[in-house]
């Protein structure tokens, strides 16, 4: 009697995990597709002769106690009739290695996630909002229920896998005969068949239709913003577990405020006169209406700021800034008398040749410009 244990490399007292590990082993080195050498195939029978005892509890016992482990149990060893090709995939890789699970497949299977695009304005994403969505996703058939039957009639066994869902062929092969399931065509794989399928999904258990669904759009958002919906995606073939549905966010363009970050920036105009004498301008905000103080001497791209009255931040309660940039307008359409008083101004100040101040690269009104915005 050939000793199984020498075969395998194992003591005669290992476990059975041991005992597997040390079959993957010396199997992966010589099976054929591997090993081409003369000898490799016989020794691959004689590996999986002794795996084939050392396994199955009863006939390693038969085996240990100095019996045939074959005498009464039926067993064949190697690769012959009785393996089929999932058992050699299992042996080999485990049970992933040995493809999709035997049997009949259910008919429900998740259903697919779905996205939509929800355009907001500026103030919805500076406080949040409640918006309703408008959607066409699948849904569980209203007449069958996902059954997939018209009501009142009922399955039937497939007549071709005899409720397996696959069918089986044998092959032969050098290492003997070898059995593939795939499968079966007339039923799908689900072991069986609706003669009648419902006449309004049409055996799928799930028909289009729109719905009506009012989500809550966080404050913070921003253009690009993903909100997931569990469970609210479409529902799967045969009223199987719904997917997910994904809410992208677009902020449309607001007329006065350009975002950045949390910060909110918009510009003002100012006439000359009053950026040299100071003045008070009003703006009006998303948290209604805020006096923006101008102090005398302010030059073009200066800025002031009103704390707290941005975006509020995603994940915090705190909110950004409004940003104001103050913009000095030159006049260009001067009558006489406009213009002899801005003459008698120039000489009050001594400016009527004025030679121009040259400043470093960056400083003028674009350098501030620039700065301000890179310190936001």
């Amino acid at each position: 009697m050939n000793d199984y244990y020498a075969e395998l490399g194992v003591a005669r007292d290992a476990s059975p995990e041991d005992i597997k590990k040390a079959y993957r082993r010396k199997a992966r080195r010589l099976h054929p597709d591997v090993n081409p050498g003369p000898d490799a195939e016989e020794e691959f029978k004689r590996v999986s002769q002794a795996y084939d005892v050392l396994s199955d509890p009863a006939k390693r016992r038969s085996y240990d106690m100095g019996a045939d482990p074959f005498a009464a149990g039926g067993g064949h060893a190697g690769f012959g009739q009785g393996f089929t090709f999932s058992d050699i995939m299992e042996q080999f890789f485990g049970a992933a290695g040995a493809g999709a699970q035997r049997g009949p497949r259910s008919r429900q299977a998740r259903g697919q996630d779905a996205l939509v695009r929800l355009d907001i304005d500026l103030v919805d994403a500076v406080f949040g909002a409640d918006k309703e969505l408008h959607i066409d996703t699948a849904v569980v058939c209203t007449t069958c229920h996902g059954d997939g039957a018209q009501p009142g009639t009922q399955r039937r066994t497939c007549d071709v896998c005899g409720g397996r869902g696959e069918v089986q062929q044998v092959q032969r092969s050098f290492l003997g005969q070898v059995m593939t399931s795939r499968p079966c065509v007339a039923c799908q794989g689900f072991g069986e068949v609706t003669p009648s399928p419902c006449y309004e999904c049409s055996g799928e258990g799930r028909v289009r239709s729109r719905r009506t669904l009012t989500i809550r759009v966080p404050a913070g958002v921003d253009t690009g913003t993903r909100i997931q919906l569990a469970g609210e995606g479409e529902v799967g073939p045969g009223g199987g577990p719904n997917g997910d549905l994904f809410v992208e966010v677009r902020v449309r363009p607001h007329a006065v405020f350009q975002r950045r970050g949390d910060d909110l920036h918009c510009s003002i105009e100012l006439p000359m006169t009053a950026a040299a004498l100071g003045a008070t301008v009003p703006l009006e905000t998303f948290d209604g209406p805020r006096d923006i103080e101008v102090p005398a001497g302010t030059q073009s791209g200066d800025t002031t700021t009103l704390r707290g009255l941005g975006v509020t931040h995603l994940r915090t309660q705190s909110r950004g800034d409004v940003i104001v940039h103050l913009v000095v307008t030159t006049p260009t359409r001067l009558d006489a008398h406009q213009t002899e008083l801005l003459r008698q101004l120039a000489t009050a100040r001594g400016e009527e040749k004025p030679q121009g101040t040259v400043t470093p690269a960056g400083q003028g009104i674009f350098g501030k410009l620039r700065d301000a915005f890179k310190t936001r």
